[in-house]
């Protein structure tokens, strides 16, 4: 049990870090981590690209010299060694972009030394006649006795055909892939990358940050009670514009929920301050003998009825927060839809008092047996019969049509009357609302509708405002086969 405890105090006391710097952070490490990926491989082709140029250099050396060789002396083996290597070959590191200089060397047929630059050490090579007559121009070569290589590069001196010698450059691997300016310059590309990226994610993860701090900060504003918010909506991405727009909706939400709650609270306080005053009242007055006989019998049969109009509110309550809990289950049973509907109509037409009312009711042609809770579908068909009535003011007619269309059972309820004004649509279907006529003319907690369509909606049907007009109402509850 400690153990749990401690787990949740860790959690609420973990250090929370701002939205800019968390994705700064984690976004320049994904960068610096790229930047060293692409620095290796990038270091690696440069290292490798540079050793196949300077090699690929050094056939053009070794072609140029037996070129040479055999221009200067036609045919004469011995004048090999009396040859005076061209200029720009007495340096060739200077032309390879390289500190050191290849060794050259110019050798017989038989592999004999008869020429070296002044720069080679010939006593470190052993120049092998077998390996002069192998088919490759280009050889890698290990030193024995340690795990340097050197690069041979070999080209033949021939004169008609006639072999005359070699031209041998050689030259260790390390310095041929020796590379140092180029790598400064890719380190200095690579740190102009992590800069220039490091100031992207900066300014990116604080574009990104600012309207969710002022949704935070408007949230607080919230919390406090304080529902006029100011978001700016001249955002370019689309995700943080819909949640903006969405923010903005829901504190508007609230607010109107806020006010239906205010308008609740003071409604049920009036709706049931009245019946029991005048409970309380007609009582008192008969209790006091300031009534009798016939005449306290009509005052405690008034405060009968006001007790039994209290007791349908609190009923009404009750009911809506046990569906709305999901408490309540549905005795479904079979039963044919007319037959249902036609006597609920007729049961609600006995309870008129005014007979300037007309009900008409277009049945299906085929009736349909429904698997329905018969009791709670006369719920809402009653509470769509005294809407229709309210708007008719007691006098018109209400048509009740049912028709079948891809297996749902649609049941309209149209009125005549002066419709529901525009604005107020939007908010029929919700807990405790009343138009302003209604807070006027009638009593109650403003449950019916919200109550009749979670009862359809339980039933996998629904209830929806078809269309209200100055012309009349249009209810359509559906309900599946």
């Amino acid at each position: 049990m400690d153990w749990g405890i401690s787990s949740v105090r860790k959690q609420t006391t973990r250090k929370r870090i701002p939205l800019q710097r968390y994705w700064t952070t984690r976004y320049f490490i994904t960068l610096i981590i790229g930047l060293i990926i692409v620095t290796i491989v990038s270091a690696w082709w440069i290292r490798h690209t540079t050793l196949e140029d300077r090699v690929h250099m050094m056939e053009i050396m070794a072609e140029e010299i037996a070129n040479q060789v055999v221009s200067g002396q036609p045919n004469d083996e011995q004048a090999l060694s009396d040859l005076e290597i061209r200029a720009f070959l007495t340096d060739p590191g200077k032309y390879m972009n390289m500190k050191s200089n290849p060794s050259i060397f110019i050798t017989n047929v038989e592999g004999d030394l008869l020429y070296q630059n002044k720069q080679a050490n010939a006593d470190s090579f052993q120049l092998n006649p077998t390996i002069l007559m192998q088919k490759e121009d280009v050889k890698e070569i290990e030193v024995a006795g340690t795990s340097d290589l050197v690069y041979l590069v070999k080209k033949p001196v021939t004169v008609n055909n006639t072999l005359l010698g070699w031209v041998v450059l050689l030259e260790w691997k390390e310095h041929l892939s020796e590379v140092n300016q180029e790598y400064k310059q890719l380190l200095i590309v690579i740190a102009a990358l992590a800069i220039f990226g490091w100031l992207a994610i900066y300014i990116l993860s604080k574009r990104l940050a600012k309207p969710i701090t002022e949704m935070a900060q408007a949230a607080e504003q919230i919390k406090e009670g304080n529902y006029q918010i100011t978001l700016k909506e001249d955002v370019q991405e689309l995700e943080v514009y819909e949640l903006i727009h969405a923010f903005k909706e829901m504190s508007q939400r609230l607010e109107q929920l806020e006010t239906l709650r205010t308008e609740l609270l003071a409604g049920v306080t009036h709706e049931l301050k009245t019946p029991v005053t005048s409970i309380s009242g007609l009582i008192q007055a008969v209790n006091d003998d300031v009534v009798e006989g016939e005449e306290a019998k009509e005052f405690l049969h008034i405060s009968l009825q006001e007790a039994a109009k209290m007791e349908k509110m609190v009923d009404d309550l009750l009911a809506f927060n046990a569906f709305a809990a999901n408490t309540i289950p549905l005795s479904v049973e079979q039963r044919s839809i007319n037959e249902v509907i036609s006597i609920c109509v007729q049961q609600w037409l006995v309870t008129q008092e005014n007979n300037g009312l007309e009900v008409k009711v277009n049945e299906l042609q085929e009736d349909v047996v429904l698997q329905i809770d018969h009791i709670r579908i006369e719920q809402i068909i009653v509470n769509l019969l005294n809407n229709a009535r309210d708007a008719l003011q007691h006098s018109g007619q209400i048509r009740l049509t049912m028709q079948e269309l891809d297996d749902i059972i649609h049941i309209d309820v149209a009125d005549e009357g002066n419709g529901i004004p525009e604005a107020e649509q939007p908010f029929i279907f919700e807990r405790f609302y009343r138009g302003k006529d209604k807070q006027a003319q009638t009593s109650g907690f403003g449950l019916g509708l919200a109550f009749s369509k979670m009862i359809a909606q339980a039933h996998g049907g629904d209830l929806q405002l078809i269309k209200s007009t100055t012309a009349g109402t249009t209810f359509q509850l559906t309900l599946p086969k």
